[in-house]
């Protein structure tokens, strides 16, 4: 697992890198990832303005942040995503937001389809489910905690649907992503606010 973890940080990039990455392929009319379609160069867009307004309105609360700044243990959150993902495009301006505020947390991605072995140690309910985030203990390399591949409300939303109907419609996506648009970006500032807090008691009681 350490193995795959260091090669998966080795062909990581920032999230500043990443955000370049999807405007390049918006521009090419490309996608990342191992199916090349036009469908999902159409999605790469779509989340590319997604990405841009998260990236210019997602406030965090007075108290996020005093909780956020007090964490002080040197971790990376390393993310798994693809260009095309509509999950992804507003979690991963949520996340960041939050990496931004304690410079303890190093914020890395990575690409799905090229790291296999990765994505295979992390699927949620057997499926390549993206994006997902992965906390590493930044000395020991020590997985401390998952997250994703939805924020906790849009979860348990998405869990309630499938298992009244079987599958998710296209309806129920195009409801899911007013969901988030309603959101903010707050639930999953609010879950990961909550689980470095459970971190932080963890490492006390280590130490």
């Amino acid at each position: 697992m350490k193995t795959i973890i260091e090669q998966s940080l080795d062909r990581s990039m920032t999230y500043e890198a990443y955000r370049a990455l999807v405007k390049q392929l918006v521009a090419e009319k490309s996608n990342t990832g191992t199916d090349k379609s036009e469908d999902l160069a159409n999605y790469t867009k779509l989340n590319d303005k997604r990405m841009n307004r998260w990236d210019k309105t997602i406030k965090v609360s007075e108290g996020a942040i005093r909780k956020i700044s007090e964490f002080n243990h040197q971790i990376t959150w390393l993310i798994i995503t693809e260009s095309w993902c509509g999950d992804a495009a507003h979690v991963l301006p949520a996340l960041y937001k939050v990496a931004q505020l304690n410079d303890n947390i190093e914020f890395k991605v990575v690409l799905r389809d090229e790291n296999p072995d990765l994505m295979n140690q992390f699927l949620t309910n057997g499926s390549a489910s993206i994006p997902k985030l992965i906390v590493i203990d930044n000395e020991s390399r020590d997985v401390l905690k998952t997250y994703g591949p939805r924020p906790s409300e849009a979860a348990n939303y998405v869990k309630r649907f499938v298992a009244k109907n079987g599958k998710l419609t296209p309806e129920f996506k195009e409801d899911l992503q007013h969901w988030y648009n309603n959101d903010k970006g707050q639930t999953v500032i609010q879950d990961v606010t909550l689980m470095l807090c459970k971190l932080a008691l963890n490492v006390c009681r280590q130490t």
